[in-house]
């Protein structure tokens, strides 16, 4: 006997594989459950930093659609060009690697986006959405062009978000608002 397709996966499967766009890779890749609303207690944030090749090849649209389909919420955000203190400051556990002058170059060679984003698990998931691996539906994987140039910086633990986040800006540059779509899961 033949089932229909689907049939095997289950309605929450079939739910999830609908809501997948058609003939384009997912774009939420496998790993922490992410949930960008979530009660005030809940939430987190995060640095996200679009580096100059994201800003050049014109990404930024599709990096940002990316956190926004999560559910997290955008609360800073500003285009720079990076000086050699910030990079400095911001990349400091790596000055002693090899590659350290090369990354410092590329980061000052043009403009970045710095942005923090909030939300529920939001440095967990970011991490998996950058992608280490090149997987398909991570920045890297989709975006990327070479696994040396990834396009995107995130914050590793929500304790290096906040000593990064004071880096890039100044705590009245981060807009406390609130999401409407709270009030519509939660009530």
């Amino acid at each position: 006997r033949v089932r229909p397709a689907g049939a095997a996966m289950g309605s929450l499967g079939r739910c999830l594989a609908r809501s997948l766009p058609r003939g384009r890779p997912s774009l939420s890749p496998p790993g922490p459950r992410c949930f960008g609303s979530a009660p005030p207690a809940l939430q987190e944030k995060t640095l996200v930093v679009a580096k100059p090749d994201a800003v050049q090849r014109r990404l930024l649209g599709d990096i940002i659609q990316r956190f926004e389909r999560r559910g997290f919420k955008l609360v800073a955000m500003k285009l720079l060009q990076a000086d050699r203190r910030l990079v400095d400051q911001h990349y400091e556990q790596l000055r002693l690697k090899p590659f350290y002058p090369a990354l410092v170059a590329y980061m000052t060679s043009g403009p970045v986006v710095a942005m923090v984003w909030e939300g529920y698990n939001v440095v967990r998931c970011t991490r998996a959405m950058v992608g280490d691996s090149g997987a398909v539906g991570t920045i890297r994987g989709d975006l990327s062009v070479h696994i040396t140039r990834n396009l995107v910086h995130a914050s590793d633990s929500v304790e290096t978000a906040q000593r990064e986040i004071g880096f890039w800006f100044q705590r009245d540059e981060l807009v406390a608002w609130d999401s409407r779509d709270r009030d519509n899961i939660y009530g």
